[in-house]
């Protein structure tokens, strides 16, 4: 997804500059001229389990971006999920909207879910979050794109988990294209299947597995 991005932001050549002097001034940081601008501003948040403390306690922010160079050098400060303590969740979310169910801009959607086997957290576990997160900063769903709130890492005992947030769970048409384009791009094998769930039924369920409203 970065050439794209790159192509666009190239510096303009010098022929540019003699036809105008006003936009060579406006550019007032070197930074700005280098940095690949992503299409959303994104933030990514660190849940630990601390039974002393509530939910919203256990959950930080950890930083903002939205610039591909950000992302980056976020990304290669944090620890990987494969390294996270039982309990503690990853969460990159676009700005302005958190990483809970309540969220007016989640309450109505829900989540593609991949339950990973305890042997995948050394082997797969790593690179299908990195994955996740570039799926979601680099756009990778066309359209659908629009639908998605964020993406959530839960690292735990029984087997990991890695699920894609979506703001509608009546969307079909943009879930279903963003559960086959994420189950291509993890290289998932067709037999594994993928489950989109509503949080509504997730919130709400008695017995220990909800039902899915789309499969891929």
């Amino acid at each position: 997804f970065l050439q794209g991005k790159m192509a666009t932001s190239e510096p303009r050549g010098p022929e540019a500059e003699e036809t105008s002097t006003e936009t060579s001034s406006a550019v007032t940081s070197p930074d700005q001229y280098i940095k690949h601008p992503l299409q959303n501003r994104w933030a990514l948040w660190y849940f630990k389990n601390d039974k002393s403390k509530s939910w919203t306690e256990n959950l930080r922010l950890i930083a903002k971006f939205d610039t591909v160079e950000d992302f980056w050098a976020l990304y290669n400060h944090i620890q990987q999920p494969s390294k996270l303590g039982f309990g503690c969740d990853y969460c990159l979310f676009k700005d302005g909207i958190k990483p809970m169910w309540e969220d007016d801009r989640n309450k109505l959607g829900g989540r593609w879910l991949m339950t990973l086997g305890k042997q995948q957290r050394h082997n797969d576990l790593d690179r299908y979050w990195m994955e996740t997160l570039l799926c979601l900063i680099g756009e990778s769903f066309d359209e659908a794109s629009d639908d998605v709130c964020g993406a959530v890492v839960n690292v735990r005992p029984k087997g990991d988990k890695i699920s894609i947030w979506t703001g509608n769970c009546q969307n079909k048409e943009a879930i279903m294209t963003i559960g086959q384009q994420y189950k291509e791009r993890l290289n998932v094998p067709n037999k594994a299947l993928l489950g989109y769930q509503s949080h509504d039924d997730t919130s709400s369920k008695s017995g220990s597995t909800t039902k899915n409203m789309y499969t891929v």
